[in-house]
């Protein structure tokens, strides 16, 4: 990424961000003719904290101390240029069969069938690497033609030597993936770190800015 692309980035970023909805079922989706970007992986991964970081405030996207709580996808409009899509987290165990029912109908439905999505951001524990329900999500993912790139979180967590070994490990099996976008982006919600290429990954999405 160039300086001029992170710097346009953090200009888009930000700017003024709103919830526009949550959705619990799909007739729920908003109308839109924004391109879309979406949010998506384990329960505690630090996917709120991320939002919040690429947007630069505290609470956009709130966290949620019991996995699995948040079972709706829930929209935001950032400066009528890019729509960010959060999606609720998967792979909490104690949840109720029906429970995992509709999320797997809620989130499946929107993966498969939203016109705008442009590209969706699987969020991976840089602590632990591609576990099995990961997994089962990119070949999801694959069987749906729905492009994704692979973000590893809470990278301040992990050791400078852990982190190469864990990046390697990951774009190891990230190549295996036809609908994954080569690499992975390493982020730190906590440090920054990341933040700033992130941000320039997902504006090159957005509507052209308005001179």
């Amino acid at each position: 990424m160039t300086d001029e692309e992170k710097e346009n980035a953090r200009k888009l970023f930000a700017q003024q961000c709103d919830f526009v909805l949550a959705a619990a079922e799909p007739e729920q989706f908003p109308k839109s003719n924004l391109p879309e970007i979406a949010f998506i992986g384990r329960s505690n991964v630090g996917k709120s904290s991320l939002i919040n970081a690429l947007t630069n405030r505290k609470s956009l996207a709130r966290a949620s101390n019991t996995p699995g709580r948040t079972q709706q996808i829930v929209f935001f409009n950032l400066a009528n240029r890019l729509m960010v899509a959060d999606l609720p987290g998967y792979g909490h165990a104690d949840a109720p069969r029906a429970e995992k029912d509709r999320w797997n109908q809620l989130v499946h439905s929107y993966l498969q069938s939203r016109p705008p999505l442009r590209c969706t951001c699987l969020l991976i524990d840089s602590r632990h690497g591609v576990m099995a329900n990961d997994l089962s999500m990119m070949q999801f993912l694959d069987r749906a033609a729905a492009s994704y790139q692979v973000v590893l979180t809470k990278l301040d967590q992990l050791r400078g030597v852990d982190r190469k070994e864990r990046l390697k490990a990951v774009e190891e099996k990230i190549a295996k993936h036809p609908a994954a976008r080569p690499g992975a982006l390493m982020t730190s919600s906590e440090k920054q770190d990341g933040i700033a290429d992130l941000r320039a990954f997902l504006a090159a999405f957005a509507e052209p800015a308005q001179n």
